[in-house]
């Protein structure tokens, strides 16, 4: 008996081939059909979440004088005074020339650029100059301290809510601002309360080597506490501080202070003129999520 063996020629497999391909294509097709619902809503679902992670706000990065409290005219302004007097320095800052030298980042660069233009008073000599005015600084702020001690200076309308709000939600909570850090840590406790301030971290303009409108604090914020800049919205009441929110790739937001009503805001997502009592027509967390990128 002969065995009979058959080996299929390439014309044969390349016809299996086509064959076997179709049927999979065939099987394929119909199993998306029958799933197809089910994917769309995954996909659609999988979409949806990324979307709403990406639009979460993260955290607040406020700055302390104008937006926590006024504190500018009728703390710091008040404070730099009674330095100056308990220092024999025959110098008294107005209202408005104190809003004039706020175009200026710091205390001590305040002080520095005011008497480098109307001249240097007798009781600083030129010899030691930058030591006399880091501790006529060192005295202005624990004068203003006992100013915030004394419950002379108020929280604006909004603050509390507002940061009561977040703290609820779970959105992290800064105070990024040119004081010394132990004027804003006392502000925030004093004012806050012991509960609040302990969800606050403070950077101050003391921690790093340039002031607003360099964005360095804002920098030192987002890498210290680990945040995505583009869920981070800043609060802020000044040109200097919008020009640091911008320079920092950060949203912001302006509430008007007595100083700065009139200044030039460009650059913020949002202009207020305060955060407000009201929920149902002040700043709200979802107010700040809005103006994420």
């Amino acid at each position: 008996m002969v065995g009979f063996s058959w080996f299929p020629r390439e014309s044969d497999l390349t016809i299996i081939t086509m064959k076997s391909t179709y049927l999979i294509a065939v099987l394929t097709s119909a199993t998306v059909a029958a799933f197809s619902p089910a994917i769309k809503c995954s996909v659609k679902h999988s979409i949806s979440s990324s979307r709403e992670a990406g639009n979460t706000l993260e955290a607040i990065l406020f700055d302390c004088d104008g937006v926590l409290a006024d504190t500018e005219r009728d703390g710091h302004r008040l404070a730099f005074n009674r330095a100056f007097q308990l220092n024999g320095i025959e110098e008294e800052w107005s209202e408005q020339r104190y809003g004039k030298l706020l175009e200026i980042g710091g205390g001590k660069e305040r002080m520095t650029a005011h008497w480098n233009e109307v001249g240097w008073p007798d009781a600083i000599p030129e010899e030691g100059r930058a030591e006399k005015v880091l501790g006529l600084h060192l005295q202005k702020t624990d004068i203003f301290m006992e100013l915030i001690d004394e419950g002379a200076i108020p929280l604006r309308p909004g603050v509390l809510r507002l940061v009561d709000e977040a703290i609820e939600r779970g959105v992290k909570l800064a105070v990024c601002s040119t004081s010394n850090e132990k004027a804003v840590s006392n502000l925030v406790k004093t004012l806050m309360g012991t509960d609040r301030a302990s969800k606050f971290r403070i950077f101050a303009g003391d921690m790093v080597k340039k002031k607003k409108p360099a964005p360095d604090v804002y920098l030192m914020a987002v890498d210290e506490m680990g945040l995505d800049k583009s869920r981070c919205v800043i609060i802020e009441d000044s040109h200097i501080g919008v020009g640091a929110a911008v320079a920092a790739g950060i949203s912001c937001l302006v509430t008007k202070s007595s100083y700065t009503a009139a200044e030039d805001f460009t650059g913020s997502k949002k202009i207020v003129d305060e955060l407000g009592h009201d929920a149902a027509s002040g700043v709200t967390v979802d107010t700040l999520t809005s103006l994420l990128d």
